[in-house]
């Protein structure tokens, strides 16, 4: 059976990951080509509750270590329920964050160290990598400025600069890590253009022509 392709979105806060991913996947869905999208945390039932857990912003005596270790458990969750049976079908999987998210997020923003939460993540996932990852590069105070407007705002928006810096260092540190498997798009352009842009990425990487 043709195996098909993970594809993940990366990047900080504000960079326009959701808005990004589902139209991109509605764009291949259009184009005809089989395909999912689907967030973490989250993407199916199991998941999602940990996912209002973790993002509840009346859990403020949460430790980061359990933080991570329920990251970690909803993405094992959904990689077995819902990713690896698409793959197997020859799907396109679009994923709104993966691994990277938490080595980011957790690693370096939490202060848990990269290779502590790297440990957990690959007990959780077993090998199964993205083959590749869009990363929506965007300047931290750009991503900062946008979140600011939100009107309903999660545990992890409520948190203060530091943390959202340390954050988009992590990334940083993570593009280095997995340059091989990074994609870097410019967030800062206007929307159209940055879909756009995806959508001719990931069109090279499937060999098909998506317009």
């Amino acid at each position: 059976m043709k195996k098909g392709y993970f594809i993940t979105f990366e990047g900080p806060d504000g960079s326009g990951k959701t808005t990004v991913s589902t139209a991109v996947a509605k764009r291949l869905q259009e184009a005809g080509i089989e395909s999912i999208y689907t967030r973490e945390p989250g993407g199916i039932e199991i998941a999602e509750q940990i996912r209002s857990v973790i993002l509840d912003p009346a859990n403020t005596a949460m430790d980061s270590k359990t933080e991570a270790l329920l990251y970690a458990a909803a993405r094992r969750q959904h990689l077995i329920e819902k990713v690896l049976p698409a793959l197997e079908a020859g799907k396109v999987v679009i994923c709104d964050r993966f691994v990277d998210s938490s080595l980011a997020y957790q690693g370096v923003g939490r202060n848990l160290g990269i290779e502590e939460v790297l440990s957990i993540n690959e007990f959780a996932i077993e090998g199964h990598w993205p083959d590749k990852t869009l990363y929506l590069d965007l300047a931290p105070q750009q991503g900062l400025d946008r979140i600011a407007t939100r009107q309903n705002k999660d545990r992890l928006d409520q948190e203060k600069i530091d943390f959202h810096l340390r954050v988009c260092e992590g990334y940083r540190q993570v593009r280095d890590r997995f340059a091989e498997r990074m994609i870097v798009i410019d967030a800062a352009q206007p929307v159209d253009q940055v879909i756009a842009d995806c959508v001719k990425a990931i069109g090279a990487l499937i060999h098909r022509e998506v317009r």
